[in-house]
């Protein structure tokens, strides 16, 4: 179900991991903002948005983790665009022969035989440095960072005042910084992502994060407060009373695991620079 949040600005969020699919309406036609994860509910979303008399014009997936870079054919044949560096991190993907075995590994076991992947991962590099989305329709300002993974990019639909987050800014995930890739500092790109948000924090009405609960300006500067303090205790080896972590929403008490998970992982970056030093 397509729920408004904005004039203009709609979204679709699934059951199992509250991924937000972000629909802007356009002049011709609608803009699609990482569209779900079964097949079934892209069907669903389709079908919505044929019986608003809408057809999709373009896609934009924020990152490439397998959750934000899924398509269905009932979306149309349209450019899917992406960052310059997240396309380049598909490409490299799907140029492996494996690569279908590789991305189904990552699948949750609940879903794993609902996800298509025949259309999974096909993105549309846009140039590097590109600040606006080339569609025909409101203006989107894409504000690209390296916080979450390789080729973030979050977009901000100007005139309505909706950022679309990707996968930062939740109220039931902690920031997960890219701890298993090349960057030689992921918490700072991640703060650094963040300082990105703030720079733009006044001219936001609303906020849709990857995962979780859509949000208002006052919401927004909340959880820039709360996702900079978590990463700042990481950075500093301090402990987080962050209720995400402490006290999760029923049904999220994993994200504890990711926590204790992303303490190891640090843990061990920390002992392979010492050893290297």
């Amino acid at each position: 179900m397509l729920t408004q949040v904005a004039d203009g600005v709609l979204v679709h969020q699934s059951e199992l991991i509250q991924n937000n699919a972000v629909v802007v309406q356009g002049r011709d036609g609608v803009l699609l903002v990482d569209p779900g994860i079964t097949g079934g509910e892209m069907a669903c979303l389709a079908s919505d948005l044929r019986a608003m008399g809408q057809s999709v014009v373009a896609g934009f997936a924020t990152h490439p983790d397998w959750d934000h870079v899924l398509w269905h054919s009932e979306f149309g044949e349209v450019p899917r665009y992406g960052t310059a560096r997240c396309a380049a991190f598909m490409r490299e993907l799907l140029s492996k022969a494996d690569w279908k075995e590789r991305a189904a590994g990552g699948l949750p076991e609940e879903i794993a035989d609902e996800v298509p992947l025949d259309l999974f991962g096909r993105i549309t590099a846009l140039p590097a440095g590109t600040t606006q989305l080339p569609w025909d329709g409101p203006k989107v300002r894409v504000i690209e960072h390296q916080g979450h993974a390789t080729g973030h990019a979050a977009l901000l639909v100007e005139d309505q005042g909706v950022l679309v987050a990707g996968d930062m800014l939740s109220d039931v995930l902690v920031p997960m910084p890219d701890l298993y890739g090349a960057a030689a500092d992921p918490l700072e790109d991640y703060l650094g992502g963040l300082r990105l948000f703030a720079a733009v924090a006044d001219d936001v009405t609303v906020v849709v994060p990857g995962h979780g609960s859509v949000g208002g300006a006052d919401e927004l500067h909340a959880r820039i407060d709360q996702d900079r303090a978590y990463v700042q205790a990481l950075r500093d080896g301090q402990d987080t009373r962050d209720p995400r972590v402490s006290s999760p929403q029923v049904g999220w008490e994993w994200v504890s695991d990711v926590h204790a998970g992303q303490l190891q992982r640090l843990a061990q970056r920390s002992e392979s620079n010492g050893t290297q030093a």
